[in-house]
């Protein structure tokens, strides 16, 4: 698949997908009241798409792929937040497998072979 556009990035779908599932669960009573982990966990959540989308926009490969690891960074500061979460009780272990999973899968697109490649000049 040709990538013409940030949306047609995986890893992109990936986090917005994350985002959401983040955004649904900071809306709990007991996280919503953590404004603190809230605003922490939904600004890395949604670092993780914008990363991706702001490396796209890159002028260098170089450039991009430190913006993919920017945003693999952000999904695995999700996932210790996520941690925080279960341990304050605002999260039962299962509504924490579905965001975790997914900031794993979103870290793996990001690493080796499966960065995706785009159209920039090299450095």
């Amino acid at each position: 698949m040709k990538i013409e556009r940030f949306e047609d990035i995986e890893g992109w779908q990936l986090a917005r997908e994350l985002t959401r599932k983040v955004y649904r669960l900071t809306k709990k009573p007991g996280f919503a009241r953590d404004y603190g982990l809230k605003r922490q966990i939904q600004n890395a959540s949604g670092s993780s798409m914008h990363n991706i989308a702001e490396g796209f926009d890159s002028e260098t490969n170089a450039e991009f792929i430190r913006f993919l690891r920017y945003a693999k960074r952000s999904c695995t500061e999700v996932q210790s937040e996520l941690y925080v979460a279960l341990d304050e009780k605002y999260i039962s272990p299962d509504e924490l497998v579905l965001p975790f999973v997914d900031s794993s899968t979103i870290s793996r697109n990001m690493e080796g072979s499966r960065q995706p490649t785009v159209n920039l000049t090299s450095e």
